[in-house]
């Protein structure tokens, strides 16, 4: 017997993941039609979007919004259930606008071992031979797709049938989310540009270009759906903002030290796009404290530099190993984690979402990939 989307979804996280990809690929597919009528040119651009969606992805932002929902007091059994899934979805858009414009802004030119979008979009002109720079064609149809994405995203939201008290009790999360990875993405670029290289930089980046949005606002929908009381809200708030940022601490160090294999992205990639982590501002600021001017320069050569070898990153994980940065934000990722599970014991939350979100901080936190 065929199960409905939330049936699979009530199951577990490999059904709720199921149930979300059946929603992404429904919705995309009636979207994309709609753009074919446009022209069937905007069509063929618009399905290299939905293929990208559901190219991959761990689908983290819906796991935890789900959860959040179901934490305070949301039944899989409920009527509501069909359309809080729809709601949820929406965030894996908004996710999809944040890779594709942080891939263009990066200059990444893979992402899940597949050509970024703007390296596809570029390629598809050069092979083409259409007039102009290869290069400005692909940047701007990273753009364009990206914004249709957040675009997509706010319309399958407000769509998702969920009653009009829920909806004006998630638009402070929802828009908020919003205004925040866009702030934290602006942010990013600013720091790399003024050189900015302080922890405190770092950290502020973290916050709302990933925590924000990964862990924190997607547990705040979940709650505002289910009109959770404000104390569940702000241990979900504190949760969220402290896995958040552990997560992305672990993508750093992934970034650097991390098997291709496994993340996809080629080894030291991070350091090619110069990205200012925690773990490089831990690394230079270790090396001014200790008068150590030749690894704080080598760490700066190697920042940003495109041509930058495996040997090259070789010396780099070495000189962050010896400053103890590695190990250093391998403690502060420990004790966010602690700090958020502590988080979960400070109210009352239902099961078996309680149980999962402490399984899922723990999975976000000490992943390989």
């Amino acid at each position: 017997m065929t199960r409905t989307a939330p049936e699979r979804a009530r199951a577990d996280d490999d059904g709720l993941t199921s149930a979300v990809e059946q929603v992404l690929e429904q919705y995309l597919h009636r979207r994309c039609a709609d753009a074919s009528r446009v022209d069937p040119a905007f069509g063929v651009a618009t399905d290299a979007l939905a293929d990208f969606v559901l190219g991959g992805g761990k689908r983290l932002r819906p796991t935890f919004a789900w959860w959040g929902w179901r934490g305070a007091g949301g039944s899989p059994e409920g009527p509501d259930a069909p359309a809080v899934l729809e709601a949820v979805s929406a965030l894996e858009l908004i996710q999809a606008c944040a890779l594709v414009h942080d891939d263009l802004m990066d200059a990444s030119a893979t992402r899940r071992g597949r050509p970024t979008v703007h390296v596809d979009f570029a390629r598809r002109h050069a092979d083409a031979g259409w007039r102009g720079r290869p290069a400005r064609f692909g940047a701007a149809a990273a753009i364009l797709l990206g914004d249709l994405a957040l675009v997509w995203a706010d319309d399958l939201f407000r769509s998702s049938g969920l009653p009009t008290e829920a909806l004006r009790r998630a638009a402070e999360p929802w828009e908020g989310m919003r205004t925040e990875v866009l702030g934290g993405q602006y942010l990013d670029v600013l720091h790399q540009a003024t050189g900015d290289a302080t922890p405190r930089a770092a950290l502020q980046v973290d916050r709302y270009k990933t925590a924000a949005y990964t862990v924190e606002r997607p547990l705040h929908l979940g709650a505002a759906i289910a009109d959770a009381s404000p104390a569940l809200t702000a241990c979900y708030r504190r949760f969220g903002a402290d896995i958040g940022v552990a997560f992305q601490l672990r993508d750093d160090l992934l970034g650097v030290f991390g098997d291709p294999a496994v993340t996809g992205k080629p080894a030291g990639d991070d350091l090619r796009e110069g990205k200012r982590t925690l773990l490089l501002a831990l690394a230079l600021e270790r090396a001014a404290e200790r008068g150590d001017t030749a690894s704080a320069a080598a760490i700066e050569a190697a920042l940003g530099d495109p041509d930058l070898d495996d040997d090259g990153v070789d010396r780099v994980r070495g000189l962050l190993v010896d400053l103890g940065a590695e190990q250093a934000v391998e403690q502060r990722i420990a004790a966010m984690t602690g700090s958020a599970l502590d988080a979960l014991s400070t109210v009352e939350i239902e099961e078996p979402a309680a149980t999962r979100l402490a399984e899922l901080a723990i999975a976000a936190t000490r992943r390989r990939r």
